[in-house]
């Protein structure tokens, strides 16, 4: 009798515990774009069983509260936008969050490379102004780091550098 009432109040207290971990999620999602990576790491830190884990977030991609796509857009879009960052750069977070590359590429893909350019040059000017440099090799090179450190391609980096020199 005793074990029936335990069984029955753990399974309770599973289905709780699933239903807060997934409300709390469905919250999260609303407000923000979230992959699957950063929610199992909060339903895992909230306590949930990895099978229940694994439920809420198949719940989440069925209601659409999840959607890598969208996410890495998004991702893709902002740290662009906000943190100037590179192609390089994003990519490696976006794979560090364990995205499908096809996803990665896809979502990198919809920058337009004219802007991206036009974007790398004045941010590297902007960087030139602050630079003290002993020569233009000097100079060059100080460049070539920021740009690399930003995420940016070595070969559009070289191309936009060798434009000094006309």
């Amino acid at each position: 009798m005793i074990n029936k009432e335990l069984s029955k109040a753990e399974k309770k207290s599973e289905k709780t515990l699933f239903r807060i971990g997934l409300d709390k999620a469905m919250g999260q999602c609303s407000r923000r774009e979230f992959c699957v990576d950063d929610i199992r790491s909060k339903l895992s830190l909230w306590g949930l069983e990895k099978n229940d884990a694994e439920k809420v977030i198949r719940t989440l991609i069925s209601e659409k509260f999840i959607d890598e796509t969208r996410y890495a857009s998004a991702f893709v879009r902002d740290k662009f936008k906000y943190n100037k960052w590179g192609r390089v750069k994003i990519a490696a977070h976006l794979k560090r969050k364990k995205i499908p590359e096809d996803t990665i590429n896809e979502a990198i893909r919809a920058v337009d490379n004219d802007q991206y350019i036009y974007f790398l040059k004045r941010l590297l000017e902007g960087h030139r102004r602050t630079i003290k440099a002993k020569n233009k090799y000097d100079l060059k090179s100080k460049l070539l780091r920021y740009g690399l450190s930003k995420g940016f391609e070595s070969n559009l980096l070289y191309d936009i550098l060798n434009e000094l020199d006309e």
